[in-house]
């Protein structure tokens, strides 16, 4: 018998056997998230001196690829905040029943959520409003024959099984809801998780009253207004809020997993709260940077390619860690978009391309809302908005969902490109968790621009559910959501180029996208845009 060569000298004379060295696209998209995900950028918090580094970063790299500056002669769009922290020791909950004050321990059974609300007192009625949507396309309106005028509604987030995901989710959004809930006389509201769908867990959650939320300083801007308060109460308490009630918590959540309809009813109970905020001014900027398209007739046309740059800065500390890098969270989709223009350029789109890096999604898709308010060309320009936020690069790229793509005409290129990068096309699996409202291409789509919003997508039925389930949980607003992670890298490059390909027979195709005539979001399109589907002047 021949001696065996040792481990190391095998790897020298056999190099097939050692890792694969990983293609050049998959390390120039690494290469980006390497740098916006290292821990010198503090986690990007919007207007932060981490989010400013994160921002020239980006526009230096436009810059070198050839892209010109998209904001007049500048790539930055500078937008005005307003900074608002709850004084969280002076926060204040309790539940009143049968002339008992019943004191809740902030941070355990629930917490006063800094994003909606007014500093001061609360002393309200509760009422159990079923998922407190109203829904008219749909014929559903859980405030129908409710006397809600002064009190504070309760609800379980999510919607009836029935209403398409897109509309459900549409109507679920803070400001469709504030609207609502403002006219019904509502003056606060408690929000009730489903366990079967939580992304994160409950400590997490909690610790997020911490951190600052934000607002335009232009009031002009702000949809939100009206709420006193808004609660997000622990499912593992939330039993004490249906005491004495005509149906427990328990009952609601079946009837919920079942696809029944959920009961609506007044609670023999009050909320006593009070909140105290503080306010500083912010200012942050988007980084816009544009292509012009090579055909005369279509360059004053615009697709739209965006993702978030902003994270949370810093969040709770792990391990003495307290940095949330977000590497996923969006450092994936600021890269996919920088190799997406890489690859643009150099293909001559016969449309614009602009290339949109937002800030402030965290704090409720603010910078992308600023540009869709303000934006750097006429809006009637812009044709499709292509968004990539945190699309989830966690295992080989075959199975894929675009949210909105029932919606409007950019679902057949789609398919075609998808099908000849041997990618699947997949139904959003979880409507509940609403994601067609949640990133950056709504605030196009209630501007009437056709969007869709991609992220890889488990297998059905296999152990991937698992992985996309557990990272969720692990790392999702957690400084573990860093450069130690694994992600499939070529899965990334994989989709960095089918997205490039795409793109590229959006910016070609005569014929500019438009929503189908069944979608609900057709409303939303303006006149312009219209005219120009239907050919007329």
């Amino acid at each position: 018998m021949s001696r065996r060569p040792p481990p190391l000298l095998l790897l020298l004379l056999l190099p097939s056997l050692a890792f694969a060295a990983p293609s050049p696209e998959a390390e120039r998209w690494w290469s980006h998230v390497r740098v916006l995900a290292d821990d010198s950028m503090g986690g990007r918090e919007t207007g932060s001196e981490g989010y400013k580094k994160a921002a020239s970063y980006v526009a230096e790299q436009l810059a070198a690829m050839g892209i010109q500056p998209g904001a007049g002669d500048s790539y930055f769009q500078d937008v005005e905040l307003v900074s608002k922290r709850l004084v969280n020791p002076r926060s204040k909950l309790a539940l009143v029943r049968g002339g008992k004050r019943i004191p809740l321990t902030i941070g355990r059974e629930a917490f006063i959520s800094q994003h909606l609300g007014e500093t001061g007192p609360v002393d309200a009625a509760l009422a159990f409003v079923g998922y407190g949507l109203t829904i008219p396309e749909a014929g559903h309106d859980d405030f129908a024959g409710m006397d809600l005028q002064g009190k504070v509604a309760v609800f379980l987030y999510g919607g009836p099984s029935h209403v398409p995901g897109a509309l459900r989710a549409h109507h679920s959004s803070l400001e469709e809801r504030v609207k609502v809930l403002r006219n019904a006389g509502v003056v606060g509201v408690v929000v009730l998780f489903n366990p079967k769908t939580d992304e994160m867990p409950w400590a997490r959650m909690a610790g997020s009253r911490f951190e600052q939320s934000m607002d335009f300083a232009d009031p002009s801007l702000v949809e939100s207004q009206g709420m006193k308060i808004s609660v997000i109460f622990n499912s593992q308490h939330a039993e004490k809020l249906f005491v004495g009630a005509p149906h427990s918590f328990k009952d609601v959540l079946a009837l919920a997993d079942a696809n029944k309809p959920l009961p609506h009813f007044e609670l023999p109970t009050r909320l006593e709260a009070w909140s105290e905020r503080t306010q500083a001014p912010v200012k942050s900027q988007n980084v816009v940077g544009v292509l012009p398209g090579s055909d005369a007739s279509l360059a004053k046309e615009y697709v739209v390619l965006t993702a978030h740059l902003d994270h949370v800065g810093t969040c709770a500390p792990v391990k003495g860690d307290a940095i949330c890098n977000g590497a996923m969270d969006n450092a994936t989709g600021v890269a996919a978009v920088l190799e997406v223009a890489r690859a643009l350029q150099a293909a001559k789109p016969k449309r614009s391309i602009l290339f949109l890096l937002v800030t402030a999604e965290e704090k409720g898709l603010l910078g992308s809302r600023y540009f869709a308010a303000r934006p750097t060309v006429p809006l009637s320009s812009l044709v499709a908005n292509l968004n990539m936020d945190m699309f989830m690069p966690l295992v080989p790229l075959t199975h894929m969902v675009a949210f909105g793509q029932d919606e409007s005409t950019l679902e057949a290129s789609l398919l075609e490109v998808a099908t000849s990068h041997g990618v699947k096309l997949v139904p959003d699996p979880e409507p509940d968790r609403m994601m067609f409202i949640r990133s950056d291409q709504y605030s196009f789509v209630r501007k009437g621009v056709p969007a869709l919003f991609f992220k890889f997508s488990p297998v059905p039925g296999s152990a991937q559910e698992r992985t996309f389930k557990e990272w969720f949980s692990k790392y999702y607003h957690a400084p573990a959501d860093d450069l130690r992670q694994p992600m499939d890298r070529e899965g990334a490059a994989k989709f960095v180029k089918l997205l490039s390909d795409y793109s590229l027979v959006v910016a070609n195709t005569p014929e500019r996208p438009r929503w189908k005539d069944t979608s609900f979001f057709r409303r939303f399109a303006t006149p312009p845009v219209e005219a120009a589907r239907q050919g007329t002047p």
